[in-house]
């Protein structure tokens, strides 16, 4: 699956916390709370979104987990503001961020994602152009659209998101939507974002409203997501193995959800099916599959053996209705050493 720079690298921060990215189906008979108003509703038409306390990320989660490492701690924030003395943009000053992503088939068993990220914090556009303007001709140019400036950098290095995960950069195109919402995304698409946003709200919201409602069901996530799987998707990942593509085929959506506590992290993923047998389908085969799983975790080397251990022995699988669902929790103190290259 092919998938472009900074902007889906943070959709993929939210994918590392699931088992894959399943996806959107029929509406179970629960009613469900309107969600409150968050940055989602300000996505263009998505096929999968997802919200990020940002800060909660970076005050909290993030120092608790380094506690005990000041120079990896350290490290990090060298790395973040490596980012902010390239774009003009410091993360730490976002309380919230929401990605929205669009798959694209641009040819026979090849997905393409296009995303977009909307940060909301504070943040000047003076500093946006000063930082382009120290990349030097050629790397930094602003475009107008739509009676919008977008400031394009053309970086082309390896960064680290939030000063912990590498992903590379090229071309990053950032447009102020309001005086506190900024917009990341690829110098194309930045542009149908931009169409989207101006053109009817109200088309834009009855677009994402059943997969804002999925990733908005506990307030209190560090991260939120909802997403769909198309079969045109499915048909691009390489499953590897005939029965368990053929139970994922009945997947249509998918929807989870990241907590961050005192000591743990705590991980909730669903995926709606079309039918109940479908749901109990999956989930014995998921069943199958944890216990194969204890067999090659017990041959890993720490850390990675020690975390992946924990989350077996936590994993809870249970369906509802013509939903799966999978719990499983993680001490942070077995993911620190992960975070600290050990």
């Amino acid at each position: 699956m092919k998938a472009n720079n900074f902007i889906t690298s943070l959709a993929l921060i939210i994918c590392l916390f699931s088992v894959s990215a399943w996806g959107q189906p029929k509406h179970q008979t629960t009613t469900a709370k309107p969600p409150a108003p968050t940055l989602l509703n300000q996505l263009p038409p998505s096929d999968a979104l997802a919200l990020v306390n940002v800060r909660q990320l970076l005050t909290e989660a993030m120092p608790r987990m380094l506690a005990n490492n000041a120079a990896k701690l350290a490290e990090a924030n060298v790395e973040i503001d490596k980012f902010k003395t390239r774009t003009g943009i410091d993360p730490r000053a976002f309380d919230q961020v929401a990605v929205g992503m669009v798959y694209m088939y641009p040819q026979p068993e090849v997905t393409k994602i296009e995303s977009v990220v909307l940060g909301r914090g504070t943040f000047k556009t003076e500093a946006l152009v000063a930082a382009g303007q120290k990349l030097g001709s050629g790397a930094y140019r602003e475009e107008t659209y739509r009676g919008n400036t977008i400031y394009i950098f053309s970086i082309k290095e390896q960064m680290k998101l939030f000063g912990l995960v590498s992903f590379k950069v090229n071309e990053l195109a950032v447009t102020a939507l309001t005086n506190n919402v900024l917009c990341l995304s690829s110098p194309t698409h930045i542009k149908f974002v931009l169409d989207a946003i101006k053109g009817s709200s109200k088309g834009r919201g009855d677009a994402n409203r059943e997969l804002i409602e999925l990733a908005t069901r506990d307030a209190n996530a560090a991260i939120g997501f909802g997403g769909k799987v198309t079969p045109e998707l499915l048909r691009t990942i390489n499953i590897g193995n005939e029965a368990i593509a053929k139970d994922l085929s009945s997947v249509r959506q998918v929807y989870g959800t990241v907590g961050v506590t005192a000591k743990d992290v705590e991980m909730f993923l669903a995926a709606r099916t079309l039918n109940p047998e479908s749901a109990k389908g999956l989930g014995s085969t998921l069943e199958g599959l944890k216990q194969l799983g204890a067999f090659l975790v017990s041959r890993m080397p720490a850390p990675k053996g020690t975390l992946a251990r924990t989350a077996l022995d936590n994993l809870r699988i249970t369906t509802q209705g013509n939903e799966l669902q999978i719990r499983t929790a993680i001490a942070q103190a077995d993911i620190a050493p992960l975070l600290r290259g050990e």
